[in-house]
C-alpha cells in the first residue's frame, strides 16, 4: 500500500509549525508539498512528505518535542471528519470504535492488524494498542497520536484516560516532556506502543454534537473511505509510478518500493495479496502500452520498442509475439 496523510491534517501541522516560528515556504520546499494540494481537506499527501515536513519543522523551530506539542494542541474535529464523529458519539467507547474505523482518513499507514488501534484486556487492565508497523522509524506519529488520545478528553472535560503509557522507542532527550503532556507514567523500550485506559472513562458520555449529526457524518465518512480504498491498490500505485519512466528501461522493484516509501518485501506482499507480481504488472503494462502505440500508427516499431522499455527491437519482437501470437510487423499489417 501507499501510505498517505489527509491534506487537512497536514495543513494543520504546517500551520502549527509556522505558529512556532518555522517559515511556511521552507517547510513546503523541504517536504516537496505543493500548497495547492492542501486546499481540499480530504485530499491525500504522501506519508513520506509528512515525515519530511515534521522533521524539517523540528529543525526550524528547535523543538524536538514538536510532535507531542502538536498532539497536545490539535483539535481533530477541526481538521478531520473522524474528530467530528467522535464528538457526535454517545460515549468514549463509541468514539474509539469510530476512530478505529475511520482513522485511515487521517493517517493511512501499514499495520500488523486490520485495525490501527486494538482494545486488549491483558497485563492487568484494558489497553489501547497501536499496531502500526515499524513505529520506531517515525516515533513522532506515536507521540502525536498518544498526545491526542490523552489531551482531547481532558480538554472536553471527560477526564484523564491514561493510567500508563508504553512506547517501543528509546527515551529521547525530552523524555520529561512526555509526563507533562501525557500525565501518566511512561515506559520506554517497551514491547508495544500502548495506553492503559481508565475503564471508568470509556463509558463516559461525550455527545458534544447533536446525535442526528452522527448519521450524516458517518455517511460522508463511508464515501471517503470507499474512495480511499479504491485509490490505493498496490497495482494501481505501481502502474502510476512506472508509466512515466517506462521508456527508460530502468524500472526495478527496488526503485518502485523506494518511491512508494515501503520495503521491497512489503511491495511484493501487497501485490501478492492482489494476485499479481511486480514482473507481471510491468509486463502487462508494457503489453498494454505497446498496443496503444500500435493503434496510433505514427510511431515506428523501433520507437515503440523504446517507448515501452526495450533496449533492442529483437527483445521487443519476442515479447510482442508472446503477448499476441504475432510479430509487431504482422500485427501492424493485420
Amino acid at each position: 500500500m501507499t501510505e498517505t496523510v489527509s491534506a487537512g491534517f497536514t495543513r494543520a501541522f504546517l500551520e502549527f509549525a509556522a505558529s512556532k516560528g518555522a517559515a511556511r515556504e521552507a517547510l513546503l520546499a523541504a517536504s516537496e508539498i505543493d500548497v495547492a494540494s492542501l486546499a481540499d481537506q480530504d485530499a491525500r499527501i504522501p506519508f513520506t512528505s509528512y515525515v519530511k515536513l515534521m522533521r524539517t519543522a523540528k529543525q526550524l523551530t528547535g523543538d524536538e518535542a514538536l510532535a507531542l506539542h502538536f498532539g497536545e494542541a490539535v483539535q481533530l474535529a477541526r481538521v478531520a471528519i473522524v474528530g467530528l464523529i467522535g464528538q457526535a458519539s454517545e460515549t468514549m467507547l463509541e468514539a474509539f470504535i469510530q476512530l478505529n474505523r475511520y482513522v485511515r482518513l487521517v493517517v493511512d499507514v501499514e499495520c500488523a492488524s486490520e485495525d490501527r488501534f486494538e482494545l486488549r484486556r491483558e497485563r492487568g487492565g484494558l489497553w489501547m494498542v497501536d499496531t502500526r508497523l515499524n513505529p520506531n522509524n517515525f516515533r513522532e506519529l506515536t507521540e502525536s497520536a498518544f498526545a491526542q488520545t490523552v489531551c482531547r478528553p481532558l480538554a472536553a472535560g471527560v477526564g484523564q484516560m491514561a493510567l500508563e503509557i508504553h512506547v517501543t522507542h528509546a527515551p529521547p532527550a525530552y523524555a520529561a516532556e512526555y509526563e507533562r503532556v501525557l500525565r501518566a507514567p511512561i515506559t520506554f523500550n517497551a514491547s508495544w506502543n500502548a495506553v492503559k485506559l481508565d475503564e471508568t472513562i470509556v463509558n463516559r458520555r461525550v455527545a458534544i454534537l447533536p446525535r442526528y449529526v452522527f448519521g450524516v457524518l458517518i455517511e460522508h465518512a463511508e464515501t471517503l473511505l470507499r474512495e480511499l480504498e479504491s485509490a490505493t491498490s498496490a497495482r494501481g500505485e505501481v502502474e502510476k509510478l512506472v508509466l512515466p519512466i517506462l521508456h527508460t528501461g530502468e524500472v526495478s522493484v527496488d526503485a518502485a518500493a523506494e518511491k512508494l516509501g515501503i520495503s521491497r518485501q512489503t511491495l511484493y506482499r501487497n501485490l501478492k495479496a492482489e494476485g499479481v507480481t511486480f514482473e507481471q504488472v510491468l509486463d502487462e503494462l508494457r503489453h498494454r502500452m505497446a498496443l496503444h502505440y500500435m493503434s496510433g500508427k505514427k510511431a515506428s516499431l523501433n520507437d515503440i520498442a523504446y517507448l515501452v522499455g526495450f533496449s533492442d527491437p529483437t527483445s521487443f519482437s519476442r515479447a510482442f509475439k508472446r503477448w499476441t501470437g504475432k510479430s509487431p510487423s504482422e500485427y501492424r499489417g493485420a
